[in-house]
């Protein structure tokens, strides 16, 4: 990594900076493990606190606000003034409510915690997509996917470690992921000394920013941004069905074990992480807004599908269904960015901020929803949330259009 500091500015600008992208990934793959044990322990601590599907749609909800609603504040102080060291104090944050999550004895004490945990999170994402940004060398999709990869594996390993180390021997077994916050500080810290030198060449060796000439007038720009947001509530408010009740929706319709159904999840959430990964090439060869177009679409055939399946073409559905809803969100981000260039700390912030809000609404609405109905209704549906994908045609194709002098 030193190696990667010393080198001359233009170098860093032009080359794809791989070891920094795959660090930034690492830490991704940290903080989001941590993030999953939450919707992980659901089942223990609904019997351990004998709560009901609306309280556990509460402790998303207060997780996924205060892990959306600091994320464009962040980016636009991080647009205006770089913060390289922000990144491992936002995990010493983790960190803390990791700890007081493992302690926790009351309800109220669960909504502290994963409270702090969400800002945590919302100071780590932004700051790291403009890294991983700053990092890629032009190959800003590929990047993107390499960051948010990280991200979904770590999601995709968290049930599956809560299922072998916390579900057996109780809730103070959190205490064992304290050891993964304890790493991504410090392969943070040492990212941020790269970021700070990054930025310090870049002060002492002016080059010419990035300019993304798109032709476009505000009000298309707004309008645009619209459309994402809507993309992004149609994919996040699936994704939270799945990942907050899947389990729930495994359990009471096929009487699996409470192991079994996060073992279920555990290959959803790993063919989301492989989807990101290929949906960001993807998205670089072929342009994002058609991968855009495809992966929310395209995923409604086996959305509908699902909730009527028996467990194996279940299983084998909630896959295909994470490959492909999951290969847009980098497209989207990068799309963003180049729709209003020169705040990518701040498009990050919102597309991030909307993707964990999303998520706690959905989480709490649909946890109203089971309470009122069925967790199989629920299913029923959220399995038309992806038809919204039709709306892509409305993005203007800017693919062709940008003009890059310098990234």
């Amino acid at each position: 990594m030193d190696t990667t500091i010393e080198a001359q500015p233009k170098q860093l600008v032009q080359k794809t900076v791989f070891g920094i992208l795959f660090a930034i990934s690492v830490s991704h793959l940290l903080n989001d493990l941590l993030q999953s044990i939450i919707p992980s322990l659901y089942p223990l601590l609904k019997q351990n606190f004998h709560l009901n599907y609306t309280q556990i749609g509460l402790i998303t909800f207060t997780f996924q606000v205060t892990a959306s609603l600091l994320q464009p504040i962040v980016g636009t102080l991080t647009d205006r003034k770089p913060r390289p060291y922000s990144l491992p104090i936002g995990m010493g944050l983790t960190l803390a409510g990791v700890i007081m999550l493992s302690q926790a004895s009351t309800f109220v004490a669960l909504l502290i915690a994963v409270a702090i945990m969400g800002v945590g999170s919302s100071i780590f994402h932004p700051e790291s997509s403009r890294l991983a940004r700053l990092a890629s060398g032009g190959k800003k999709g590929l990047a993107q996917s390499i960051f948010q990869l990280g991200g979904n594996a770590g999601s995709a390993i968290g049930p599956l470690l809560v299922a072998l180390i916390v579900v057996n021997n109780g809730q103070h077994y959190i205490l064992f992921f304290t050891l993964a916050a304890l790493i991504a500080i410090i392969i943070l810290s040492k990212v941020s000394q790269w970021y700070k030198g990054h930025l310090e060449m870049r002060a002492a060796n002016p080059i010419q920013k990035e300019e993304v000439r798109n032709n476009l007038s505000k009000r298309k720009v707004y309008t645009s941004l619209f459309v994402l947001l809507l993309l992004i509530f149609s994919k996040f408010f699936y994704l939270s069905s799945m990942t907050n009740y899947f389990t729930f929706f495994l359990i009471g319709k096929f009487h699996v074990s409470i192991q079994q159904s996060q073992l279920y999840l555990f290959y959803f959430l790993g063919s989301v992480a492989l989807g990101t990964l290929i949906g960001g090439f993807l998205g670089d060869v072929f342009g994002r807004k058609y991968v855009i177009w495809f992966s929310i679409l395209g995923a409604a055939p086996f959305t509908l599908m699902l909730p009527y399946a028996s467990l194996s073409w279940a299983i084998f559905l909630s896959i295909i269904i994470g490959l492909i809803i999951s290969s847009a969100f980098s497209a989207i981000v990068v799309y963003g960015q180049e729709l209003v260039p020169g705040k990518v700390g701040m498009v990050s912030g919102l597309f991030f901020g909307l993707a964990f809000g999303m998520g706690g609404l959905g989480s709490a609405f649909l946890g109203w929803l089971a309470d009122h109905t069925s967790i199989t209704y629920v299913f029923e549906v959220c399995a038309f949330l992806p038809l919204i994908g039709i709306i892509t045609g409305f993005l203007p194709d800017i693919e062709g259009k940008k003009k890059q002098v310098a990234i």
